[in-house]
């Protein structure tokens, strides 16, 4: 039994690698670090040795069966705990050294997030930290195959543990020299015919946009489509329409603020997968939740200890 457990170790880490490139045999095997005919062997292998077939060919890469797909996320939380424990013991040792995935949106680019990635840093220089900006949603599939550590993620999805760490006003943006410029509030409506900038489709902020404009009756007029908040404002800033968008502290002397009635608010959440509990991890964890939270407890939900 022990042999063949040995044996199944890296044939099951093949299988997680393989579900996780969505059958390109080349990349799984490069995610592995091992020649493509190894990858190929060790799964070809553990079929043979559970006698069922985890593999279907489709045009030039191929399909995990049902059976393979729940055997890869079944095994996946083991190959992680693995993982863990051999870093853990490695590192436990020397806590201020490591490696830490960490993803944030791709719209937290510019001040707060990259400050606070400056200041890890300089408090933890022996921690190397692997970045990935991507939408929220890219993020949380990352967190779960376990490509991520930990992702500050808006809003935090349900389905992965995380702590809600603040929570972000929306406001519409509008240029300084706006109608509704002066206006301390203003309700959806009196968007209703404006010219939008706004995220792609594929993004939560243009999700709450479409919605918050189709419960009073219209569907946002959106010209130009674009991932960054800072250019958004830019471009509003030139008269080339209004937006809704988190409130900037920092903001642009030619664009203007103005809440919304009633007011419309988003949470910002910390989310981690089964790999982030190295000491490196638990470290920034710990940095970023003091950090978002103004050095206070965040609400938690669906969280426990990382």
């Amino acid at each position: 039994m022990d042999e063949w457990m040995m044996r199944l170790a890296p044939q099951l880490a093949a299988l997680d690698a393989l579900a996780a490139s969505d059958g390109h045999m080349t990349k799984a095997a490069t995610a592995l670090g091992v020649p493509q005919s190894t990858m190929s062997r060790r799964i070809h292998t553990l079929e043979a040795d559970l006698g069922i077939t985890l593999l279907v060919a489709e045009g030039r890469t191929v399909a995990l069966t049902p059976i393979a797909q729940e055997l890869a996320g079944r095994a996946r939380g083991a190959l992680h705990e693995l993982e863990h424990i051999v870093a853990t013991t490695v590192t436990e040792a020397d806590p201020e050294h490591g490696t830490v995935r960490f993803g944030f949106p791709l719209t937290m680019g510019s001040g707060e997030m990259p400050e606070i990635i400056a200041a890890f840093h300089r408090r933890h220089p022996g921690i190397t930290l692997r970045l990935k900006q991507a939408h929220g949603r890219e993020l949380a599939d990352d967190l779960v195959a376990g490509r991520l550590d930990l992702a500050v993620v808006i809003p935090p999805p349900d389905r992965i543990e995380h702590a809600i760490l603040a929570s972000q006003e929306i406001v519409v943006a509008v240029p300084d020299d706006h109608r509704l410029a002066g206006r301390a509030g203003v309700p959806i409506t009196a968007l209703r015919d404006e010219t939008f900038i706004a995220n792609p489709a594929s993004y939560h902020l243009r999700g709450v946009t479409e919605h918050v404009c189709a419960q009073t009756g219209f569907t946002p007029s959106v010209a130009i489509e674009i991932t960054e908040f800072a250019t958004i404002r830019e471009l509003v800033g030139r008269g080339l329409g209004v937006a809704l968008l988190p409130r900037d502290d920092a903001g642009r002397a030619d664009v203007v603020e103005i809440p919304l009635e009633p007011a419309l608010r988003r949470d910002v959440g910390l989310a981690w997968g089964p790999t982030a509990r190295t000491p490196a991890a638990r470290a920034l964890s710990e940095f970023v939740r003091t950090q978002m939270s103004g050095g206070t407890n965040p609400r938690k939900s669906r969280s426990r200890t990382t």
